[in-house]
């Protein structure tokens, strides 16, 4: 329990850092970004496996470069979904899915599994 809360600690700073560098990105603070981390949490676990099944003629002819999209899909979704959170276009998603998922895999790492 405590590393699950830990690592949601952590999704929702690097919510906020993700903010910071990504024009089109915005974040209004940690109850928007702690809100904004458990749903997309929720968002991975339940849509994200569905989205995946029905766009995997796509991944495939893409080499798996379709994902990409499938996580800013997802990022855009939260946004839609939790006051606070704004994304301005899919190009700011597309950038800020993937420096999320980078600083995430940054953080798994250190902390090792959940």
């Amino acid at each position: 329990m405590v590393v699950f809360l830990v690592h949601l600690f952590f999704t929702a700073a690097l919510l906020l850092v993700v903010a910071h560098l990504v024009r089109g990105v915005e974040v209004e603070g940690w109850g928007p970004a702690i809100l904004g981390a458990i749903m997309l949490g929720l968002v991975n676990a339940f849509v994200r496996p569905v989205m995946v099944l029905l766009t995997l003629p796509f991944t495939i002819l893409s080499f798996g470069l379709f994902l990409l999209v499938i996580n800013a899909s997802m990022l855009w979704l939260v946004s839609v979904l939790v006051p606070g959170i704004r994304v301005r276009d899919f190009a700011s998603a597309l950038l800020g899915s993937l420096l999320l998922t980078l600083l995430n895999l940054g953080v798994a790492s250190l902390l090792g599994p959940v």
